[in-house]
């Protein structure tokens, strides 16, 4: 068969990873053993890259609602809520959303990056403009794409820079859409939201912010950074994920906009992709209800992502940002970081590697996941692992 040359960079990716005998990228978690430990090449293996931030994925009210909805309502739903109908469970879902952030409605996806494909195309088109974070996640970058929009990269966290670009615009800058996130995945840094929401409405532009990462995490109910910084009636839309902290699958946006129901039109994300099965929306509304009543949960995942962002601090490691569920330790070179990323899988720690393009800064990073259910001796255990790297480098 012909060679398709558009996979020729990530053919040439692969065989690099095939001449260190490292890949990073093919994981196989033989079985899962609890919410931070799985079973991965015959060892007991400490979980620290998963998001599974609340510890979600095992609790015995979550696996009790989705068994339920699994016996009395099937499978799945073998189709768009749009061609093939909506469950009833699935608009429940959403105005235990919209409750839950004090907004007019919601909308669920099937996954927290068609969230993000469905409401930026359905928000924005050609001749229109979108001002992103230059860290946004690629979900971000590939909504813009379908959109078709004007896209323009501000500095990260940086209002000032957005404000500048924004003058640019001159009148068009009201009608611009404005993309941040709450925390960003790769360092675990959180975006000055106040800042942001004085330069949305300084132009009266729109503006939509991604919790992906903070929801469950951040705020005395777990609404994200937006409640810790009290501008969440001055957010348009908020976009969010049921894989983290909810610990399932799916992804929603929540906003007060006059035309939520209208958008789920203009969204080929939602109207062409099977929705979400009966047993992973039972679950979810089940978590959703937990997360809200989880103080203790995150203030155990605060504990525990301070113990580990001290012991590595410690160690030496330079951190990508202060203590947070993700604690992102910065390497420098990508084939140092895979070395050191398979020194401690075989040491019993899976974290997740990150390499250029992907990290900013032109730096590869590993990045750990905390955990509520972690334990502090697993957190020591991942300090330890880390700790050991030195030696065996040597």
């Amino acid at each position: 068969m012909k060679e398709n040359s558009r996979l020729k960079a990530v053919r040439a990716v692969r065989q690099e990873l095939a001449q260190v005998g490292i890949d990073p990228f093919g994981v196989q978690i033989d079985r899962i053993v609890s919410p931070t430990e799985g079973i991965i090449d015959g060892r007991p293996t400490i979980l620290a890259g998963t998001n599974n931030y609340l510890g979600m994925t095992f609790d015995a009210d979550c696996v009790a609602s989705a068994r339920e909805a699994l016996e009395t309502a099937g499978t799945g739903t073998t189709g768009s809520r749009m061609a093939n109908g909506s469950y009833a469970s699935h608009r429940e879902l959403e105005l235990d959303l919209a409750r839950f952030y004090g907004k007019r409605d919601a909308i669920v996806f099937s996954t927290g990056y068609q969230a993000n494909l469905g409401m930026i195309s359905a928000l924005a088109g050609p001749g229109d403009t979108v001002m992103i974070d230059a860290d946004s996640h690629a979900s971000i970058y590939d909504g813009c794409t379908l959109a078709g929009a004007n896209t323009i990269r501000f500095r990260h966290n940086d209002a000032d820079d957005l404000a500048k670009r924004m003058r640019r615009l001159g009148d068009e800058a009201a009608n611009a859409l404005i993309i941040v996130e709450g925390v960003y995945s790769m360092l675990g840094d959180r975006a000055p939201l106040r800042d942001f929401v004085r330069v949305k409405n300084e132009f009266g532009a729109t503006l939509m912010v991604d919790e992906a990462h903070s929801m469950g995490v951040l705020g005395e109910k777990g609404r994200g950074l937006a409640e810790v910084d009290g501008v969440l009636d001055d957010i348009d839309y908020v976009v969010g994920t049921f894989s983290k902290s909810l610990g399932n699958t799916g992804g929603f946006c929540v906003g007060d906009s006059d035309d939520m129901d209208v958008l789920r039109y203009a969204s080929r994300p939602y109207v062409f992709t099977a929705s979400l099965a009966p047993a992973t929306i039972a679950a979810t509304r089940t978590a959703l209800r937990k997360l809200e009543a989880a103080s203790d949960l995150r203030k155990r995942l605060q504990a525990n992502a301070e113990r580990l962002h001290a012991g590595l601090s410690a160690l030496g490691f330079r951190l990508g940002a202060p203590a947070n569920a993700v604690v992102a330790v910065l390497v420098g070179e990508k084939l140092e970081a895979l070395r050191f990323w398979d020194h401690l899988l075989k040491a019993g720690v899976y974290v997740n590697l990150m390499v250029p393009p992907a990290t900013p800064g032109n730096e590869s990073l590993l990045r750990c996941s905390v955990s509520a259910a972690h334990t502090f001796e697993q957190i020591d255990a991942i300090c330890a692992a880390f700790g050991s790297w030195n030696g065996a480098r040597a």
